[in-house]
């Protein structure tokens, strides 16, 4: 029986021998993987490599994300009992998920880390599997989708976001968590006419090309008809999803560098991302998620959430 296997099972992140179904050890104990999917370097065979990438030293506000994909993989646990709720197939159960752990990098070279992130992405896509990155600030969507549109092509992203992190910025060297997505269209790695913003409610520079559905548009048009405006504008092409953690209001995820009022609500962003199942999606990440400021530790269960939903996104588009 499920219900008594938590007291046989511990540490199943090491221990358990089948990479697909729920897991039943005490949420409260033993290794925190994500999901309590089973720590491996070894990509022969997966579908889905979950990624921890640890970084913060691009942020303009608020430090402490790197701390983030600890604090969501311990959150998930509280998940890996059943399938994810509101989707007619159980991921867990059809697809070859692993938790690859973090990337390592040297903290103190920051000059050296796009590359050495695109290279860790890289080495997930080249072995046949999709990635679900846990961040981490939001710079490092941009080495990310740069190892995307080396595979795919020039790739269309969803972005949920406070912030349009699109301020002009030419100098490709410099590693800013509020210019990344300008320079992933100047550079080509992002098609803006293929690509949608939700959530923004911030002062933006214009951005010609690229939709913008903001957090007031969001709350008049319900999230039904936010996810049809989606798939109409990303259509079939390869797509990314990049969902920054503030695109939730404060009350909902507190724990952020840069939390803006009048956002979208946990309901509201689930929602959306179940309703544009069958989309052309290649891999995502959550990013933004900073435990310092997340006294409760809600804000890490909702990047918890959301990262289980692109598992199922991704996981949908692979049925076919």
């Amino acid at each position: 029986m499920a219900l008594n296997d938590a007291a046989e099972k511990v540490d199943e992140a090491f221990t358990r021998a089948d990479l697909r179904g729920a897991s039943f050890e005490n949420a409260f104990g033993g290794a925190t993987s994500f999901l309590r999917r089973r720590y491996t370097k070894d990509l022969t065979g997966i579908d889905i490599a979950v990624t921890g990438v640890p970084f913060d030293q691009a942020v303009t506000n608020r430090p402490g994300t790197r701390l983030g994909p600890r604090a969501i993989r311990e959150a998930s646990a509280l998940q890996a009992f059943d399938p994810p709720y509101g989707w007619p197939f159980d991921v867990l159960s059809e697809r070859a998920i692993v938790d690859y752990g973090d990337m390592a990098f040297d903290y103190a070279s920051v000059a050296a880390f796009p590359a050495a992130l695109e290279a860790h992405v890289a080495g997930i896509l080249s072995a046949g599997a999709a990635s679900v990155v846990l961040g981490g600030d939001h710079y490092i969507s941009f080495p990310i989708l740069r190892a995307y549109a080396q595979k795919f092509g020039p790739m269309a992203l969803i972005q949920f976001d406070a912030h349009s992190d699109t301020w002009v910025d030419d100098d490709m060297s410099r590693v800013d968590h509020g210019t990344m997505f300008y320079k992933a269209m100047k550079s080509g790695v992002v098609d803006p006419a293929r690509s949608v913003q939700i959530g923004i409610r911030t002062v933006s520079p214009e951005t010609p090309g690229l939709t913008v559905i903001d957090a007031r548009s969001v709350h008049a048009m319900g999230p039904e008809a936010v996810a049809a405006r989606i798939r109409s504008v990303v259509g079939d092409h390869p797509c990314y999803v990049s969902f920054d953690i503030d695109a939730l209001d404060p009350a909902f995820a507190p724990g952020t560098g840069t939390p803006v009022w009048g956002g979208l609500s946990s309901a509201q962003a689930a929602a959306i991302l179940r309703d544009i199942a069958g989309i052309n999606i290649r891999g995502g990440d959550v990013v933004e998620v900073s435990p310092p400021f997340d006294t409760t530790g809600a804000t890490a269960i909702a990047g918890a959430h959301v990262a289980t939903e692109l598992l199922c996104l991704l996981g949908w588009r692979m049925r076919g």
